[in-house]
């Protein structure tokens, strides 16, 4: 597991140290039942107490949570800015946070109900209810110009269609950046949402994909006939 320090709130000389201990932020319900001796609806609860008043004070800087879906378990995370990641479970969730504490800030929670919106709209997607996603996105983790012009590309590949990775090269004025446009599609840092599944080899094949080619496959029949 992903060490406890890195969800601990911090704290400055004469403020109180509100950092929630290990159990509240842990995925390990049983643990933390154990240790409170509370049902699975206490430890909502407390969850829940510990985000609204980290977010009062001002100390939760990264907000997460993880929902279902048919390519698996996905990691959501949001800033104040707006959702700043998603990762598939083949990701590995608790280098995932340690990366965000690193990256971003030590001031990880999760908090469930800040990422309501985002849940709500993969699940509309999912259902094929859905086309174009409507969240405010926090770029902060594209880094490089290029690999942010590719990730603020992506989205305006139409549902249901593809694009080469030449074709997004020669879009973005840089026919010769095959390479690092399959670079930039590799390391997005909110796929799903900003749609690299949808750039495809010159050749029609897959091609690579961070959530893995099944969920690539998946994503792209999805869109073929609800589309």
């Amino acid at each position: 597991m992903i060490n406890d320090n890195t969800h601990r709130e911090s704290t400055s000389p004469g403020r109180p140290d509100t950092s929630p201990s290990p159990a509240t932020v842990s995925e390990g319900e049983p643990l933390a039942a154990a240790r409170f001796d509370a049902s699975s609806d206490d430890l909502r609860l407390l969850q829940q107490r510990l985000a609204a008043r980290a977010a009062a004070d001002d100390l939760l800087d990264v907000a997460y949570r993880t929902v279902d879906s048919p390519v698996g378990t996905l990691l959501l995370a949001a800033t104040p800015r707006g959702l700043v990641r998603v990762a598939y479970a083949t990701e590995d969730f608790d280098v995932v946070l340690q990366a965000l504490a690193t990256r971003l800030s030590p001031r990880v929670l999760r908090a469930p109900d800040r990422l309501d919106v985002a849940a709500a709209e993969l699940d509309e997607y999912f259902a094929g209810r859905r086309t174009a996603f409507d969240l405010p996105l926090d770029h902060t983790l594209s880094t490089g110009q290029f690999r942010r012009l590719v990730h603020q590309h992506l989205p305006r590949i139409g549902y249901g269609h593809t694009e080469s990775y030449g074709d997004v090269a020669r879009l973005l004025g840089r026919p010769t950046a095959v390479r690092a446009v399959g670079s930039a599609c590799a390391t997005n840092p909110l796929p799903v949402v900003v749609p690299c599944h949808r750039v495809l080899r010159s050749d029609g094949t897959l091609g690579g994909y961070v959530g893995g080619l099944p969920a690539k496959s998946t994503l792209l029949e999805l869109e073929r006939t609800r589309g």
